[in-house]
């Protein structure tokens, strides 16, 4: 081989041979921008930071945290869904932006099944059916007897209209036969504190943001919205234990990416993730509010999705639900 020849074998190895390891070895190259479509402060907006710090430190890119409030979620959504799929944008995915806002709004601007990639289920988080100090019922079974002699007159708070709080109330109207009153509050912390001062009797609240009024003594819960009891109030009946079978209702969140991100970002995103919520401290952090600790493949997150699709659908449909 002629000393030429031989050079040019080598730039061919490095321009082609060498060509499709060295793309898949650059990313990440730069900051990764994780858009959550809520406020800062909220539910989605804590466990992204906390995924987001964890993730820089596997990646050795820093995890830039971007919230996009707005239109139950669908703002922030969009603009993952609208981003270019090269990793370097992917979002928070909850339960109203990609399993309820397809039944309850019109008009969505992107398909939660067509534009998006699920990548992981982070967290699933039960309810908990709480009443304030002027509700005279001391459990499940006293409430709707109470609703019942009282048409139309008991009312619950929720964080607005198409959330997990909304939902599971209608899902108790339906599944019990009751007529109470859908008061919607522009965010979960103003109806929890009407909870607390006694103008509205009851709420499906999360459990990090109703835990520590529990324990207070401040409010009283009356069932939890999971299949099992959970481990920080085991006390606490499930609502099939207190009377209502095949109650079952969550909140939840995971990582989306855009359509046709490639599938090897896709799925390094997701062995990351899984080892991180593998962190005792990580797992900690979930289940100490009540939540359970998620993980698993990007198809079982999708299925997941589609299920929840189904299930909030008919929901919605039979409770006649718009938004405002």
């Amino acid at each position: 081989m002629t000393f030429r020849s031989f050079v040019v074998a080598i730039l061919a190895f490095a321009l082609f041979g060498a060509g499709p390891v060295s793309g898949q070895q650059s990313w990440p190259s730069k900051p990764i921008h994780l858009i959550v479509p809520y406020a800062a402060g909220g539910f989605a907006d804590i466990r992204a930071r906390m995924i987001g710090v964890e993730l820089a430190k596997t990646l050795g890119q820093s995890v830039v945290i971007e919230n996009k409030p707005g239109a139950g979620g669908v703002i922030g959504t969009d603009a993952v869904a609208k981003a270019a799929p090269d990793g370097y944008t992917v979002g928070m995915g909850n339960l109203a932006p990609l399993a309820v806002n397809v039944s309850l709004m019109k008009k969505l601007p992107y398909d939660p099944q067509k534009d998006l990639s699920p990548v992981i289920l982070l967290e699933i988080s039960p309810l908990i059916l709480t009443a304030g100090p002027g509700l005279q019922a001391k459990n499940v079974q006293e409430l709707i007897a109470l609703a019942k002699a009282k048409p139309g007159q008991i009312a619950f708070a929720s964080s607005g209209i198409g959330g997990a709080h909304h939902l599971s109330g209608e899902m108790l109207r339906q599944m019990s036969g009751i007529d109470i009153i859908h008061i919607a509050y522009k965010g979960g912390a103003p109806a929890a504190t009407d909870l607390l001062a006694g103008h509205v009797p009851m709420m499906f609240e999360m459990g990090y943001a109703a835990l520590p009024s529990i324990k207070a003594g401040k409010i009283r819960a009356l069932a939890v919205t999971s299949a099992k009891r959970l481990s920080v109030l085991p006390e606490v009946p499930t609502m099939k234990e207190a009377g209502v079978p095949g109650f079952e209702s969550y909140n939840w969140q995971g990582v989306i990416a855009p359509a046709g991100t490639p599938r090897e970002i896709v799925e390094r995103l997701n062995r990351e993730i899984n080892a991180i919520l593998a962190q005792p401290a990580v797992r900690n952090l979930i289940t100490s509010t009540g939540s359970e600790v998620g993980g698993g493949t990007p198809e079982a997150f999708g299925t997941f999705i589609r299920s929840e699709t189904e299930k909030w659908a008919k929901v919605v449909k039979q409770a006649g639900i718009r938004p405002e």
